[in-house]
């Protein structure tokens, strides 16, 4: 079945950058939107950046202008490269896909629903 799997989680510095990235397991027609959620402090998932197929993409204001979302011409893999990284962004990252246009919020970590999927997340530590 489909499937997501998150890379590239880890320890960075304060001011550094990382680069997470997703890969599902297949090519999927009815998952056309990707994106990447951040936990935050009450366990609920926050959308911070989003592609369609189609290439339009979405950031939340926080990370405007330092975080930029990609997908390879197989649409297969997404990645969120992270720049001018803060202590605020410490957190566990999930990827996740969607047949309509992934949800802004989440209360909990995860798929709502069988038209979207969800990866296990990744961990990002960025330390002062």
């Amino acid at each position: 079945g489909f499937q997501l799997r998150e890379s590239g989680g880890g320890s960075v510095q304060a001011g550094g950058s990382l680069t997470l990235s997703c890969t599902a397991s297949e090519y999927s027609l009815d998952r056309p939107y990707m994106g990447w959620y951040r936990q935050n402090s009450d366990n609920e998932c926050d959308l911070i950046a989003s592609i369609s197929s189609d290439g339009d993409t979405f950031y939340t204001d926080a990370v405007k202008g330092r975080f930029t979302i990609t997908q390879d011409s197989a649409k297969t893999t997404v990645s969120l490269h992270m720049n001018s990284l803060n202590p605020e962004a410490t957190a566990a990252y999930y990827c996740a896909a969607g047949r309509g246009r992934l949800h802004r919020w989440h209360r909990h970590c995860e798929a709502s629903g069988i038209q979207e999927d969800w990866g296990q997340g990744t961990l990002v530590t960025v330390s002062s």
